[in-house]
């Protein structure tokens, strides 16, 4: 059967707070990462504005301290919590799932690195498949205990249209046999964003649990700052968003209402995205995104991975 696409009242240029507004997250409790810069803040502020209560899942700490309270005075939310957390780092990932107490409504994974160097955490791991993908695989199913307790709970996993050209080469995730390359790595570490959500929610739904994928659009943030001239020459002319219409995907998917219940799927510019044609570079999804046995590949691969850096 097949599904209807979903679209909504919002688009493209939406703001986080025009999809938010009228929303009541009063006694829900959120996780926002990497939310002390760009679309992180104000994905969280939204949240902050509706009434929920929000933890700033950050690298450095000052940083999110100097954002809660900004988002506080901002919202007169005073819930904000700050939280350290290096997605890089299993160690990092582990402390924060031990050490978060009580129900989980919303976890927006949002953090990400792009076009990185050839880095390689402890494990080997390239560095962006390691973050963007690897990180956030162990946070949620770390946390699906909270998820679980919250009742009913949404994850939210950010792609980007950077996978369209990157279907997951699972035999060298890691580019240990191909040459590096900074724009492919970033992509396929998307495609994997996106694959989580698929397989996650297949898991999942049983238990209230729905989780989707939300690609921002292009948003000038700090996230591109290891992209050149020459990066750029190669990209297509994308129509930058601001921040706060970059956050309005991830706000929609984890609040909006008609939504409830309805996961697997790909978001852009606040609505179901279609099928990716060549003919429309920037728009769409790809089927490598959503494939549901490459989905289960790479949940099983993920775990597998998982535990070889436990037992070294």
């Amino acid at each position: 059967m097949t599904e209807t696409r979903v679209t909504t009242p919002f688009d493209a240029r939406s703001t986080a707070a025009d999809v938010v507004a009228g929303v009541d997250l009063t006694g829900r409790r959120a996780i926002v990462t990497g939310a002390s810069s760009g679309i992180g803040v104000q994905t969280a502020q939204a949240l902050a504005a509706a009434g929920a209560e929000v933890t700033l899942a950050v690298r450095d700490v000052s940083a999110g301290q100097r954002t809660a309270e900004e988002i506080g005075t901002v919202t007169g939310n005073r819930l904000i919590r700050v939280a350290p957390l290096d997605l890089s780092d299993q160690r990092s990932v582990a402390a924060f799932v031990t050490a978060w107490e009580g129900p989980l409504h919303i976890l927006v994974n949002n953090a990400g690195v792009s076009a990185t160097p050839e880095t390689r955490t402890p494990e080997g791991w390239e560095l962006q498949f390691a973050t963007n993908h690897l990180g956030h695989f162990a946070l949620a199913t770390g946390l699906h205990r909270a998820l679980l307790a919250a009742g009913r709970s949404r994850v939210v996993s950010l792609s980007s249209i950077a996978h369209v050209q990157a279907p997951m080469v699972f035999e060298d995730v890691n580019f240990r046999a191909r040459p590096y390359d900074r724009l492919l790595a970033y992509g396929e570490s998307k495609t994997a964003t996106a694959l989580f959500a698929v397989e996650a929610n297949r898991r999942w739904a049983e238990d209230g649990i729905t989780v989707n994928v939300a690609n921002p659009g292009a948003v000038a943030t700090n996230l591109g700052r290891h992209l050149t001239e020459e990066d750029y020459a190669q990209l297509p002319a994308f129509d930058f968003k601001t921040p706060e219409q970059g956050a309005a995907t991830s706000v929609l998917l984890a609040t909006w209402p008609r939504l409830e219940g309805l996961g697997g799927r790909y978001f852009e510019d606040c609505e179901e995205a279609v099928r990716h044609n060549p003919q429309a570079p920037l728009r769409g999804v790809a089927d490598h995104a959503t494939d549901p046995a490459a989905a289960a590949r790479l949940w099983q691969l993920s775990l597998d991975m998982l535990d070889t850096a436990g037992r070294a």
